[in-house]
């Protein structure tokens, strides 16, 4: 026979019991309604820059009228719309906003021809696995090896003075290998739509 105090005694311990059930299923309720933050959380990488891996394709070229040369000489050409110069006078120099693509200009002119300047060009070239392409017609076109952006491609012409004597400017557009044919479009439209002082063009007709 349980004396009261030993009733006592089981009492609190089944109370005790109960709470802890209690405390137990109130605990797993609220695992179970809260969200598991690790299976919440979602991780988004950033999206990565979108890389051209087709060529510039001529067809997809739009033009505008580059303005540069000197007060006393100033000289015009069309370049591709959208490209920018952080300089003008002599030497300008227009690059597309993602800065693969460029075109310059040099108008200080040279005593030498324009085959004198594509040979002396060809052979000044300090890059890696430099390979000449052509050099027909007083325009040089080669590749080589750029240590930061890869494979390039570069296109340089220049236009006769003086009866072919002399050479007036140069133009050179630069990009990849597979931007060639975007790069003969934009160098020949520019060399097209050329306009130097009176007197120091004479392009064939």
């Amino acid at each position: 026979m349980l004396t009261p105090r030993h009733q006592a005694l089981l009492a609190t311990l089944a109370g005790m019991t109960v709470g802890v059930a209690v405390f137990g299923t109130v605990l797993a309720i609220d695992n179970a309604s809260s969200p598991n933050p690790a299976a919440g959380t979602v991780k988004t990488s950033p999206t990565p820059k979108p890389t051209a891996t087709d060529g510039l394709q001529p067809g997809s070229l739009q033009f505008t009228t580059a303005d540069f040369g000197s007060d006393q000489a100033p000289i015009t050409a069309e370049v591709p719309s959208g490209w920018k110069s952080s300089q003008g006078g002599l030497r300008p120099r227009y690059l597309d906003p993602t800065g693969v693509w460029q075109i310059r200009f040099d108008a200080r002119g040279s005593e030498q021809s324009p085959d004198e300047q594509v040979n002396a060009r060809a052979g000044s070239i300090d890059e890696r696995e430099l390979k000449v392409i052509s050099r027909d017609g007083g325009t040089l076109i080669y590749t080589y090896v750029d240590q930061t952006r890869g494979p390039r491609m570069g296109l340089s012409r220049w236009l006769p003075a003086d009866n072919g004597k002399r050479s007036s400017i140069e133009i050179t557009v630069g990009g990849r290998p597979q931007d060639e044919a975007g790069l003969r479009a934009i160098l020949d439209h520019a060399t097209d739509t050329l306009q130097l002082p009176t007197g120091t063009d004479n392009r064939p007709s």
